[in-house]
């Protein structure tokens, strides 16, 4: 459930005593999720990226923890579906055109934040490399060796993980134009 909390908003036309507003924010497992996500791909994409320049001794490790990485970010991105399904969140505010880019860019953020651990996790299997969750808990895979398939998932990833970097991209410029020019409470909701 949503909630609607004082927050202090700077505000050049009001002194600051008077310048706190209601905002309804999101529900608090819904900002935890939120956050915990945005941290573990912000750990994981450019451990991933990388990878490619590190030195063939150490190169398998920072397979391991990228994938062990990527693979709870598949798992709490399994949560927080469930969470959205069963949470009620503030209505989306502004003109309609910034509502439903707002509700594209969220479902392609979900999309790739599954495609993308899903078909990495495929790919390592299919190139020969099971994962062993951080180098503790072996996972069970549908895939064995696969090296007919293994570069094709590995492209999925690839084009996932750009996307992803794109769809970021817009989300941070939303972010800004909400926070930095209007200086509305959109941000505030998040937090």
């Amino acid at each position: 459930m949503s909630r609607t909390d004082d927050v202090r908003i700077p505000s050049d036309s009001a002194p600051p005593a008077e310048a706190v507003i209601r905002v309804e924010q999101y529900p608090a497992t819904s900002r935890i999720l939120h956050w915990l996500v945005a941290v573990l791909v912000l750990a994981t994409w450019p451990l991933g990226f990388f990878i490619q320049f590190t030195k063939k001794e150490v190169t398998l490790d920072f397979y391991l923890v990228h994938e062990s990485l990527g693979f709870l970010v598949l798992w709490i991105m399994l949560v927080r579906i469930g969470n959205k399904l069963v949470t009620r969140t503030p209505q989306r505010e502004g003109p309609v055109v910034e509502r439903v880019a707002a509700t594209v860019v969220h479902a392609l953020l979900y999309i790739f934040l599954i495609v993308m651990p899903i078909s990495g996790f495929l790919a390592t299997n299919a190139h020969g490399f099971p994962l062993v969750w951080f180098g503790l808990v072996p996972v069970w895979s549908p895939l064995g060796k696969s090296p007919d398939i293994a570069w094709t998932l590995s492209t999925i990833h690839e084009v996932s993980a750009w996307s992803l970097l794109a769809l970021f991209a817009l989300h941070i410029g939303a972010v800004l134009l909400h926070h930095v020019i209007r200086r509305d409470n959109t941000l505030y909701r998040m937090l």
